[in-house]
């Protein structure tokens, strides 16, 4: 297989894949359980099978069926009771398995970020250094705005406080 990194790069890649790996040996007890039960009660395996008991419950209870003994009648009141308290436990285990997800992406955000701003400043720097050579090399410059706008460092301060501006007046 042709390698596409170098040994750095992929060593840098392997470390960024890594933080969900960290934080999933770092699990507690209960976000264990909710990642595994959003990942088993997510599929349409358990969706099919909620479907049988529903129909299931629903003519054994309305009286359709002779020699059977209704236990819930219509408008079935226990099974009401039973998929409510269902619904509520499945929702927080989704929202404990979100919010472990959510701050794996916040850290990946972060690196990405000032992996951004580092090679932002290496660019505006190796820029400046071929504007050097071209000088030194006695080239004609060629007047460029672009270039000249490229040069100059981003003001991460002030994309932050437009940004924080916008946030602001969406809410």
């Amino acid at each position: 297989m042709k390698q596409v990194y170098s040994d750095i790069s992929q060593d840098r890649i392997d470390r960024v894949k890594s933080l969900k790996a960290k934080n999933s040996l770092n699990r507690d007890f209960v976000t264990k359980l909710a990642d595994h039960l959003t990942q088993e009660f997510g599929t349409a395996k358990v969706l099919i099978v909620h479907l049988i008991i529903f129909i299931g419950w629903i003519i054994l209870n309305l009286g359709v069926l002779p020699g059977f003994h209704i236990l819930d009648p219509f408008p079935f009141t226990f099974m009401t009771t039973i998929l409510s308290i269902e619904a509520i436990v499945l929702t927080i285990f989704v929202l404990i398995s979100q919010n472990r997800q959510t701050l794996i992406q916040d850290v990946r955000e972060e690196v990405d970020l000032q992996i951004n701003v580092h090679a932002e400043a290496e660019i505006t720097k190796i820029l400046t250094m071929l504007d050097e050579i071209r000088d030194h090399l006695k080239m004609r410059p060629k007047s460029d705005p672009e270039l000249a706008q490229m040069e100059r460092p981003i003001n991460t301060d002030r994309i932050t406080k437009e940004l924080e501006k916008e946030i602001e007046e969406s809410v």
